[in-house]
């Protein structure tokens, strides 16, 4: 049976997705970040598109 202490003697993967600016930290102390750009999939919704055109000031 495994004890939760054994998970700390593994190697830390971390996958972030989103915000690059998180994966600024556990870089720093030498974790293997995978960066996984990801957005909202709010393209099909015209709706949130807008809202999320003028929230970013973007005329497109």
């Amino acid at each position: 049976m495994r004890k939760i202490s054994d998970l700390f003697k593994k190697e830390l993967k971390v996958i972030n997705i989103g915000l690059s600016s998180f994966r600024e930290g556990p870089e720093e102390v030498g974790v293997k970040v995978v960066q996984v750009d990801w957005r909202p999939p709010a393209a099909s919704d015209e709706e949130t598109m807008d809202a999320l055109k003028k929230l970013l000031g973007s005329k497109k």
